[in-house]
């Protein structure tokens, strides 16, 4: 992995996470948060909300010392990603560097497949990969990415639903496997944090639905992977660059 060309330590991490109304859901970005501190001691990190949540992106941003970079806490590109993240960055911090989101990655599937394992996950089970979902067509795309690595990982075939936007639905995919002779269904829960969509799979009539990413010691590491990709192309000398869109490699 490379490392920073630049001190990183006098600058400041900042996680951009979308925001929710769950209480449980902000506990768990917030002890995310914390966790990515302590991977790293000294090193500044801030996490800001788009929406929905306390503290707003924007005013973090602002206040965060630099050189700043920003690792969004989202698992897939979309709408988010690629226009309302950039859209905050570009007016609240012009200098600062923005990496790709989270997924998919190897390390979400590490965790994925134990969060299934603690779930009761049966050889004969037939999974599903529930997402949120987006109208972003390479979203979705980085989803059933996400999917296939769980897939191999398993050995097993892993299905793709989407709770909200994006084909097919939850309910589509549990209604055909419903239909068919398949003893029990399996919802990995690929979210970062518990919250409106994860009650939604719960509710999805799955036989067991495994709980969300949560905090791990794989999901810090992997923020300081993307933080490290993106710091790793500043300038020794001068900070001040255009906002810019990394997206980094899932391999």
């Amino acid at each position: 992995m490379r490392t920073p060309s630049w001190d990183a330590r006098d600058g400041t991490l900042v996680l951009g996470a979308h925001g929710t109304r769950s209480a449980a859901g902000e506990a768990a970005l917030a002890e995310l948060a914390a966790r990515v501190r302590r991977a790293r001691p000294g090193h500044r990190v801030e996490l800001g909300f788009l929406e929905g949540s306390s503290p707003a992106l924007c005013g973090v941003l602002a206040a965060a010392p630099g050189p700043v970079v920003v690792v969004p806490l989202l698992l897939a590109g979309g709408y988010h990603v690629h226009i309302d993240l950039p859209t905050v960055v570009a007016a609240a911090r012009p200098d600062a560097l923005v990496a790709g989101p989270l997924g998919p990655h190897p390390l979400l599937t590490s965790v994925l497949a134990r969060r299934l394992a603690s779930a009761g996950l049966r050889p004969t089970d037939t999974v599903v990969l529930g997402a949120a979902g987006s109208s972003d067509p390479a979203a979705l795309a980085d989803v059933r990415a996400a999917a296939r690595l769980l897939s191999v990982r398993l050995a097993r075939p892993v299905t793709a639903a989407f709770a909200s936007a994006g084909s097919p639905s939850l309910a589509q995919v549990m209604d055909r496997l419903r239909s068919s002779p398949a003893p029990r269904v399996a919802v990995a829960s690929y979210l970062l944090a518990p919250g409106h969509f994860h009650d939604r799979m719960v509710d999805c009539g799955a036989d067991l639905v495994a709980r969300p990413l949560g905090v791990e010691e794989e999901l810090a590491a992997l923020v300081w992977h993307r933080h490290d990709e993106v710091a790793a192309g500043v300038p020794a000398a001068g900070h001040a660059l255009a906002v810019r869109t990394a997206r980094v490699s899932s391999a």
